[in-house]
């Protein structure tokens, strides 16, 4: 779930929604996509590592929105905008979102560190350490804390992403679901 913009052959438009909602039901009898039904759509599975299955439970709690456990469809669209024609800033809201534990809107070191050592493990499976981590988050906190509080704000955290390429490649959290969704529209058509 990057921050690339979406393009307009992979939008999802009103008229697919009726066709969202007959597969998602397909799928999802129940009316809910539960956490086992969402890790499989990202390909996580007991051979995943610790740290893809806690990420991915993090993406599953940020799109339940009613913090009910499970996404009915109406949190299964919001992803799917999201993911497929989000704009920058809103997936940048949502990066925030992800790694705002607390969700006191501001950004710790300790909340930045922990979402960081997650994604280094998985992009360079497990070949990450804790320097690493802490250059990185050190490097992050010095071009995005613009009045030095030791926190990230929304609004720091947007600018320092907008600015910086690097930056802005360390705080995306880019899952690339939208090939796996494609892929899965396709089938079922």
């Amino acid at each position: 779930m990057g921050q690339v913009q979406a393009t307009t052959d992979t939008e999802v438009t009103l008229q697919n929604i009726q066709e969202l909602y007959r597969k998602f039901t397909d799928e999802c009898p129940s009316g809910n996509l539960h956490l086992h039904e969402f890790k499989k759509i990202f390909g996580v599975s007991s051979k995943s590592s610790e740290e893809e299955v806690a990420f991915i439970e993090l993406v599953f709690k940020s799109f339940d929105t009613n913090k009910d456990g499970k996404l009915d469809f109406m949190d299964y669209v919001a992803a799917v905008n999201l993911v497929l024609r989000g704009k920058l800033i809103d997936k940048l809201k949502w990066s925030f979102k992800i790694y705002d534990n607390d969700g006191n809107g501001c950004l710790t070191n300790h909340e930045v560190r922990r979402i960081i050592k997650i994604i280094t493990k998985i992009k360079w499976h497990n070949d990450s350490n804790a320097e690493t981590v802490d250059c990185i988050c050190d490097r992050i906190f010095e071009l995005t804390d613009k009045n030095k509080d030791s926190q990230i704000s929304l609004e720091e955290f947007i600018e320092g992403a907008e600015k910086d390429p690097w930056l802005m490649e360390q705080l995306r959290l880019d899952l690339a679901p939208k090939t796996w969704f494609i892929k899965n529209q396709e089938k079922k058509t």
